[in-house]
């Protein structure tokens, strides 16, 4: 028989969950928020111990609640906070399972997409969703199978707080960790993610393939021009990431097709920079600024680029060489249309010409003395100093550096790239998430 003691307790309890059952929005809203006060942080058999042994039963009427109101958002964030509290206690995969066996995923996934719920509740989801993946393989597997990895990238596109962008990041790093069979899934999608228009998203993207990229060990081939279009960004934070990725990815089998593009940007095509303006650009009560075409920020970002390059590895400077970079740094460094493209190309071609001695000779000779003395006085600031004639030389320069390479004992060096583990060929890339999720399954 149980004692006085325990009757009183499962006497509150039923109380309190009567009280629950026949309570409208306005009382619920109270009973949680009195729940989140008096139970944050409290592990299972704490709960347990709250609730006489009960806990399930009342986790079961919160699941149920969200499912039939989380389209109308009304009290979401703090039933989301309340499932919460069940699901990080210590020692609750009891709760977990119990979770997830009425849809739990699936819904918060669904709260991701749906547009009238507030970005605070979306948030308190990915938490949650963080929660589940962080108790294991199995259960990183089932967001996955649930077209997570879809509902999550197209959120963290759209989202509109850096805060929750944030969030989203740690979910993705967590989904691409110790996660083999949907690690694949989660690369695609993060190369999915970085034409997005949102910038945050981008740099966050960027900043988690390169974690994917070294857990998955081979490249996809849409990786290369999916990272050359990030270049053309006017945001400092998503070019930094993008040529801290270019860095790691010179060392896979796409190293030859990354350098050739880079060499390619600078020395953008008409198509590019002869793209309208923007409205505000036109007006004549502004200043003119041309050098926001996408085009030029993205052939400034490749000098740059390759200049980071260039110094971290000799072998990679010598295939730029045989890859004609001296004649497109020199065409960058005559574009008076953008400054800071000339500026990073002054500066590559400068370490360039210290490093190889072939490399200053040509580009005196192509120079002539006077432009080039004044190239060496100071390569960073020579595009103040030069005139339009001067622009001309260097914009209409024939350099050739490849011919004169083997009598320089400057061979070309393919070899020198990584392979192996590498090498393999990866399908053609399917656009976005399409059957994504047949991949575990197969």
């Amino acid at each position: 028989m149980t004692s006085i003691k325990e009757q009183a307790a499962i006497s509150r309890l039923l109380s309190f969950l009567h009280d629950w059952d026949n309570a409208g929005k306005v009382a619920r809203s109270h009973i949680l928020d009195s729940f989140i006060k008096a139970n944050q942080g409290k592990t299972a058999p704490e709960l347990e111990q709250e609730f006489s042994q009960g806990g399930s039963l009342f986790l079961v009427r919160l699941t149920t609640w969200l499912r039939l109101i989380y389209m109308t958002g009304s009290c979401l964030d703090k039933l989301l906070k309340s499932i919460g509290i069940f699901l990080s206690a210590v020692s609750s995969n009891r709760y977990l399972k119990e979770f997830l066996e009425v849809g739990g995923v699936l819904t918060l996934l669904e709260i991701l997409g749906m547009e009238k719920i507030k970005e605070e509740d979306k948030k308190e989801s990915i938490r949650l969703l963080q929660v589940i993946a962080n108790t294991g393989r199995k259960y990183k597997e089932l967001i996955c199978e649930s077209y997570g990895v879809q509902s999550i990238a197209e959120f963290l596109a759209k989202s509109k707080s850096e805060e929750t962008q944030e969030e989203v990041q740690i979910l993705m790093d967590s989904l691409v960790h110790g996660n083999p069979k949907y690690q694949n899934q989660v690369y695609k999608g993060l190369i999915a993610l970085l034409p997005c228009a949102s910038p945050k998203a981008q740099q966050l993207s960027l900043q988690t393939l390169r974690t994917a990229q070294s857990i998955i060990g081979t490249t996809h081939p849409s990786i290369v021009d999916c990272v050359l279009k990030v270049l053309c960004t006017m945001h400092l934070e998503v070019q930094y990431e993008a040529i801290e990725l270019i860095k790691d990815l010179v060392n896979y089998d796409v190293c030859q097709a990354l350098l050739k593009g880079l060499v390619a940007l600078l020395i953008p095509s008409v198509k590019e920079t002869s793209k309208p303006q923007p409205k505000i650009l036109n007006d004549s009560s502004v200043p003119q600024f041309t050098a926001h075409e996408p085009g030029f920020w993205q052939q400034a970002a490749a000098a740059k680029a390759i200049g980071v390059l260039a110094r971290s590895n000799t072998s990679v400077a010598e295939e730029l060489l045989h890859q004609r970079v001296v004649h497109s740094l020199m065409a960058a460094m005559g574009n008076t249309d953008h400054s800071n493209s000339q500026r990073q190309a002054s500066l590559t071609l400068e370490y360039l010409v210290q490093m190889f001695p072939v490399v200053e000779e040509h580009v005196r000779r192509s120079m002539g003395e006077g432009l080039y003395q004044l190239f060496l006085s100071n390569a960073e600031d020579l595009y103040m100093k030069i005139d339009s004639i001067q622009a001309d030389i260097l914009a209409a320069n024939k350099v050739n550096v490849s011919k004169a390479l083997c009598f320089s004992g400057v061979s070309h060096r393919n070899s020198s790239f990584p392979r192996g583990a590498h090498e393999p060929e990866r399908p053609a890339y399917v656009t976005y998430f399409q059957k994504e999720d047949t991949e575990g399954k197969e």
